[in-house]
This record gives C-alpha cells, structure tokens and sequence, in this order.
C-alpha cells in the first residue's frame, strides 16, 4: 500500500491570526485536549507541526500532527478528532484531507457502536473512552450521525 501525504493546502498551520478573541478559546482548548491527546501514546517523540483542519464550535475539531514518531512502523502525520465526541486519531498515510479524517472517524466509531449493542469485545476497534454497552453506543450512536449528516456534507464541499 503506498502512503500519501496529507493535503497541506486544505488545513492550516497553527497558530492561526486571531480576528476574534473569543471564537479563540474554544480552538485553544481543542487544540490543548488534542495535544495531550496525541502525546500520551508512547509512539510520539515530540510534535514537529501542529495544523487546523476543521472546527464546529463545541462539536467537533480537526488537526493534523506532525510528529516524529518513536516507532519506525508510525506515520510522521496523524489526524487528531475532539469535541463533544470521544477522542480519536487517525494516521495520515491514508487520509489526505479533513473530509477522509473525519469520514474514517465516524465508520471507526460506527463499528465500535454495533459491538457494543451487541455485546461483542471491542479491543481491537477504536478505542473509546467509555464502557462499551448498549447505552453508551446509542449515545454515540446520535453524535455519529449528526456529525454524518450534518458536518460531513461541510467539509465535501
């Protein structure tokens, strides 16, 4: 499988100009969840580039990591997803734009939600960071297809 490098052109380096002080604290503190995020897995040496890929304000945000990874068989690029959804990232050899980022997060996470309605292990899906049982999976269940319906679309475009 060829790897491909993740689309430059449709995130943006981070720190971004700030035009409104405000909508800035909700993309630091996303930007803040997703760092500590991606630097408490062991395979992450240190972050060499931190891009903005999409926002929706309390819902959901998208970066793309540049690491140098610990590990030789990880990615240098990682997606990273937080909001108001279980923290997730995804490698970069695959996914070339928020669009595929966010695409794969929801049938990740789609898959996780049908195991736990069903009682089935989820160890080796995603990891969520929830009890995996039938009434977690509905509640992500709801967010995943909002997000599917409603934030996907946005980002296609």
């Amino acid at each position: 499988m060829s790897k491909i490098t993740p689309d430059l052109g449709k995130v943006s380096r981070l720190p971004l100009p700030a035009d409104d002080p405000g909508a800035d604290d909700d993309l630091d503190s996303a930007l803040l969840e997703a760092r500590e995020y991606i630097k408490s897995y062991d395979w992450v040496r240190r972050i060499e580039g931190e891009y903005f890929g999409y926002g929706a304000e309390g819902i959901i945000y998208i970066f793309l990591f540049e690491i140098s990874p610990g590990k030789p068989d990880v990615s240098r690029w990682i997606w990273v997803l937080v909001g108001d959804v279980p923290p997730a990232y995804m490698p970069g050899d695959d996914l070339e734009t928020p669009y595929e980022a966010l695409d794969g997060y929801i049938g990740a996470m789609d898959e996780w939600v049908e195991a736990a309605r069903q009682g089935k292990s989820v160890a080796k899906l995603i990891p969520v960071n929830v009890p995996a049982n039938p009434a977690n999976a509905e509640m992500l269940s709801g967010r995943l297809k909002f997000l599917d319906e409603k934030i996907l679309p946005l980002l296609q475009e």
